[in-house]
């Protein structure tokens, strides 16, 4: 049974520029809840760093025989006057095998400030100097949604991603080093082999495409639905009339800001490599160890400063968007809807 909320009776933005009301509401959120949305922001982002750094170290002690075996060899090779060039093979191994880890790791940030997010603007929030029966709903509700906004993060990227993987796997087996060879599959030049040379380009078009309509499915989620319901409200909603200019308008330009704000915070944060790269070079004279390392510092830092400024303002802006698009929609939730939002 789907209870009836205040955004429900909500009606559409009076202004004649829809996206101007979906900013104004967007910054009307953020500026009603700071306190609540700048708290919430600093816990998770400070957890997930936390959390970061204890998997990195983890990984670093796990990956360390492969640290070691580069410096022994590095030895070698200088002490009989050889130039060494080291084989990055087996830590890019380690890096894939350990990957899902760190998308669990902002999965599970981004679904907790979208739930956090999404509340604020359908509850209509006010933050007192004391935490208001209002705060603690918040983070009861929070606690219920992050389940299933985590399981739209997961199903959004196995419904996205699989498919330009797999495409430019399939297109380098045949386009790949066995060109010019005995063991040629496709002769360079010819229509097939341009064709197959150029699918990962069209798989990854399409994958863009199924991640812009699916963009919405984690503020439907945060709003109450299940995840499979969630991916379908996102995917009607933005194959609209006016659905997909106004999902298309709001992605862009935070696709652009966070885009800018990581290459900016990255760039900050370089000073960080050579501090890094001494300091544990000193404390585990292994090179290698220290090289890595001081790459990931700068890389890290940037990655959190940009989760702390732009997922608030992301993710409202998207709960404020999937409100005001889904509120002129009068016609009730289908049997499917209602069963995934009650499971």
């Amino acid at each position: 049974m789907t209870r009836t909320t205040r955004h429900d009776l909500k009606a559409p933005p009076a202004s004649g520029n829809p996206q101007r009301g979906v900013t104004a509401t967007t910054f009307a959120v953020l500026r009603r809840n700071r306190r609540i949305l700048a708290g919430a922001t600093v816990r998770v982002v400070g957890l997930s760093g936390l959390a970061g750094l204890l998997t990195m170290v983890a990984i670093f002690a796990l990956a360390w025989p492969v640290f070691t075996r580069m410096r022994n060899e590095r030895i070698w090779y200088h002490h009989v006057e050889d130039p060494y060039l080291h084989d990055s093979t087996d830590l890019v191994m380690v890096a894939l095998c350990t990957l899902p880890l760190f998308l669990l790791l902002l999965g599970s940030g981004s679904a907790a400030l979208q739930s956090v997010c999404s509340r604020a603007v359908t509850a209509g929030l006010t933050a007192g100097p004391q935490a208001s029966p209002e705060e603690e709903r918040l983070r009861a509700s929070v606690r219920t949604r992050l389940r299933p906004v985590l399981a739209v993060y997961t199903l959004r990227g196995l419904v996205v991603w699989p498919l330009p993987l797999l495409v430019a796997a399939v297109a380098n087996s045949f386009t790949g080093v066995q060109i010019d060879t005995e063991d040629q599959l496709l002769e360079r030049g010819s229509w097939p082999y341009t064709l197959v040379a150029a699918s990962p380009a069209a798989a990854a078009f399409v994958a863009v495409l199924l991640r812009f309509a699916l963009a919405l499915a984690p503020a439907a989620a945060a709003g109450g639905l299940g995840p499979r319901a969630a991916l379908r409200r996102s995917w009607s909603l933005t194959w609209t009339r006016s659905g997909g200019a106004r999902v298309l308008a709001l992605a862009l330009p935070l696709a652009a800001l966070t885009a800018g704000v990581l290459r900016l915070t990255v760039q900050l944060a370089l000073p960080l490599r050579p501090l890094v790269r001494t300091l544990l070079e000193q404390a585990t004279e292994n090179f290698f160890a220290a090289y890595y390392a001081g790459i990931l510092a700068p890389v890290a830092v940037g990655i959190l400063v940009t989760a702390a400024l732009t997922l608030p303002l992301t993710c409202t802006a998207f709960a404020v968007l999937h409100d005001h698009l889904r509120a002129p929609r009068t016609s009730p939730p289908c049997a499917g809807d209602t069963a995934d939002s009650t499971a």
